[in-house]
This record gives structure tokens, C-alpha cells and sequence, in this order.
């Protein structure tokens, strides 16, 4: 964690929250923070076991100097490899938190002996009406629509929308954001089909501005076509340039023309994730690493970006 006191200006130096060490892994990560009803602050994480991976909820009690009561939110009768997304659970207002999941088939193959990965996904719901003390999962499974994909329905996101309707998107390898629709608080979910936000496989971000209602959309605009590079001087970036947000005041039927964040080709921009200051501006955070770094995955940006006034 680093922490800032001035609204985004200066951190704090890196300390540890959560170590991979007692759970004899070597790998925590996909983090989300939320105030819990009980005044709490609740971190959702994943630990990342040899064949599968477990959804964790730890509390802080002392506003996140410290975290513990770490419990599993993932069913212990139902292990899989379930990738949890960073800044993606959410709470509806009926309070009940949705953790969006993508599935994905995994485990020891028992002629290789070898560890085998579908990177063919469908996605699933985590839900707990009680303040994250007990989870269940959604009845619903959600299926990709689609045939010949690699993909399938990956790392999904959910946001609540002004009536009541859950939202859910996913990154695909069809050169666009798929999304489904809920009724009834996330159990079950309408046919994925394909949304207005082009994109290469790279995941979108929606949330809600909170004292304005406004919805930011943050993605990268580039169809995935054949002729888009997937790679910069050696390096892979994925397509992920430029990342970019769009806003939306009629709770995403129309929205505002695209503002770029960044648009170096030499870099990948992906994971971002956003948050509003006081002083009317938002700090975005996302991956941003490039040619000299050997991976887009391997720096962190935070950027203040300054918002317009009504």
C-alpha cells in the first residue's frame, strides 16, 4: 500500500499489506477496496494456488494500518481458477456485494504431467448479503455467445445502474467489449452480445462519479483487427494504446467523445482503475510499462486528471 494525504499530490513509501508467505504461495494479488457496512474497510484479493485460486476478504479495523480476519469468499466444495479483476467488486444498493468472476479450466495433466490452462473463459457471481460474513453463488453461469475464440468472456466487470439493473462487461478477442444485463441483483444474466466500446483483449473499467452521478468508461479503443500489432520493438503491449475515458450523463445511453490518457505506442495501458478526489479532479491508476520496461504489466502509473466543472 502507499497512502496520500493531500489528495493524490504525494505517497507515502510502499508498505506490505498482505503477504503471499502464510498461505505458502508466491503470489497475492487483483486487489479491491470497500467500506463495509460495519465501518470496516474490506480488501478483496486472490491467492493464487498451484491448481486453482481463492478469492480472499480481509478487514481493517484501524482505517487500513492494519488488515486482518482473513476469510475465503470462493465455495470450498467448488474450486476452479477464478480470476477477480483489481477494483471490480461492488455494492449494490440493496447492499448486497457482487464479486464478478471469469472461470477458467484448469489443472494436472495426467498424461504430460504437465499444468494445462483454458484461456477460454465464462463468468460467474460471487454475491453475500451480509456484509461479506457468507457468500453464494449466482445460479446463472454466463456463457460466451460466440464460437471460435480463445478468449471467451474474460475478467468482468458489474455496475449498478440508476434503476436498479446490473450491468456486466467482459474483454473479449472479438474486437469489442461484450456485455449482459441483470434483473434481480446479479443472479441471473441476459445473453452476452457486443457493446459499443471496440477494444483489443483489454479490460474496460466503468464506475460512477458519486456526488455527480456521471459514469466514466475507461478502455482502449483499438478493434484487434489482423493488421494491429500485438507487439513494440520486441515487447508485447497487446494492442492497449491509447487508454483512454469517456463520460456519460443519461446513465450510458449516449456518451461524451473519447479523452486520452496516454497514446505512446511503445507502451501497453491496461487494468485501470479510478478513484474521486475533493479537489475535483480523479486519480487513475493502471498498468503503463513499455519497451524498456520488458512488459506493459511491469510499472504503475497514477495520474491526476483534472475534471470540469458544471
Amino acid at each position: 500500500a502507499i497512502e496520500s494525504a493531500d489528495e493524490g499530490a504525494t505517497w507515502s513509501q510502499p508498505r506490505e499489506v498482505v503477504s503471499a508467505a502464510p498461505f505458502g504461495v508466491k503470489n497475492v494479488m487483483s486487489v479491491s477496496l470497500m467500506r463495509l457496512q460495519s465501518g470496516e474497510i474490506g480488501l478483496f484479493y486472490i491467492v493464487k494456488e498451484a491448481w486453482y485460486t481463492r478469492i480472499m476478504l480481509a478487514r481493517s479495523d484501524d482505517e487500513g494500518r492494519t488488515f486482518g480476519r482473513h476469510a475465503e469468499c470462493t465455495l470450498p466444495d467448488r474450486r476452479g481458477w477464478f480470476v477477480l479483476n483489481n477494483s471490480r467488486v461492488e455494492r449494490l444498493h440493496t447492499g448486497r456485494i457482487l464479486v464478478p468472476l471469469a472461470y477458467h479450466r484448469t489443472g494436472l495433466d495426467e498424461r504430460t504431467g504437465k499444468f494445462f490452462f483454458d484461456p477460454c473463459a465464462c463468468a460467474c457471481m460471487l454475491y453475500s448479503d451480509d456484509d461479506g460474513a457468507t457468500w453464494s453463488e449466482a445460479p446463472d453461469v454466463i456463457h460466451p455467445p460466440f464460437s471460435g475464440t480463445r478468449s471467451g468472456l474474460q475478467e468482468p466487470g458489474v455496475l449498478e445502474l440508476r434503476d436498479g439493473a446490473l450491468w456486466a462487461y467482459f474483454r473479449t478477442d472479438k474486437m469489442y467489449q461484450y456485455e449482459a444485463f441483470s434483473r434481480d441483483g446479479g443472479l441471473h444474466w441476459s445473453t452476452p452480445q457486443a457493446s459499443r466500446f471496440t477494444s483489443p483483449l483489454s479490460p474496460m473499467k466503468l464506475l460512477r462519479q458519486p456526488d455527480t452521478g456521471r459514469l466514466f468508461a475507461f478502455w482502449n479503443p483499438v478493434p484487434n483487427h489482423m493488421e494491429k500489432s500485438q507487439h513494440c520493438e520486441g515487447v508485447w503491449t497487446g494492442g492497449r494504446t491509447p487508454l483512454v475515458y469517456a463520460t456519460s450523463d443519461d446513465d450510458g445511453v449516449t456518451w461524451s467523445p473519447m479523452q486520452t490518457i496516454e497514446d505512446d505506442p511503445r507502451h501497453g495501458y491496461c487494468y485501470p482503475a479510478a478513484f474521486f478526489t475533493r479537489d475535483g479532479a480523479m486519480l487513475v491508476a493502471y498498468c503503463a510499462g513499455g519497451v524498456e520496461d520488458g512488459s506493459c504489466l511491469a510499472r504503475l502509473t497514477i495520474q491526476k486528471i483534472p475534471l470540469e466543472k458544471e
